[in-house]
């Protein structure tokens, strides 16, 4: 299949985050600024180490597991609330997302994490489907910033699967 012909651009993309909940809980993020950014994806999400053998390459062999990150701003319209799902309330597990199940699972211990997916419209630019990034067990992290307009800044890291398609 040849490539798209179509230039996805920041107004082709949405950015949605659920926990593992029978019923998720889950939010599609509004008033973002279109600025998405994933670092880190690489085959196997494996480190390479490269051996010497007395000075010169011998060999490269994968060795741990490297997590992948990723990073996205939007706009301020609130801070917590217990029935509307927002972004500081997702992020530290709080308001409408107190209740919620950590997606590496349910002990009291557990960290908080959950599953984010980033998708870039493509059927409606004429493309056989969507473009979708499904990251998997991501932990998450939030500022924020007073300004015109207030915004937040996420960052997380993807410590579980990671599904292009």
């Amino acid at each position: 299949m040849p490539l798209s012909a179509i230039v996805k651009n920041f107004r082709s993309g949405t950015i949605a985050m659920q926990d593992a909940t029978a019923t998720p809980i889950s939010m599609t993020v509004a008033y973002e600024s279109g600025d998405f950014k994933l670092s880190g994806v690489m085959q196997g999400q494996t480190e390479v180490a490269m051996y010497l053998d007395r000075g010169d390459f011998a060999s490269l062999r994968k060795t741990n597991f490297t997590p992948c990150t990723f990073s996205f701003t939007a706009h301020m319209t609130e801070i917590s609330d217990s029935t509307s799902k927002n972004l500081m309330d997702v992020v530290s597990k709080t308001g409408a997302w107190s209740a919620g199940v950590s997606t590496l699972g349910s002990a009291t211990d557990t960290v908080w994490t959950i599953d984010l997916t980033f998708t870039v419209e493509g059927s409606e630019a004429g493309d056989a489907s969507d473009h979708v990034v499904a990251l998997t067990k991501c932990h998450c992290k939030i500022d924020a910033s007073e300004g015109d307009p207030n915004s937040f800044a996420i960052s997380g890291t993807c410590y579980g699967a990671i599904t292009l398609t």
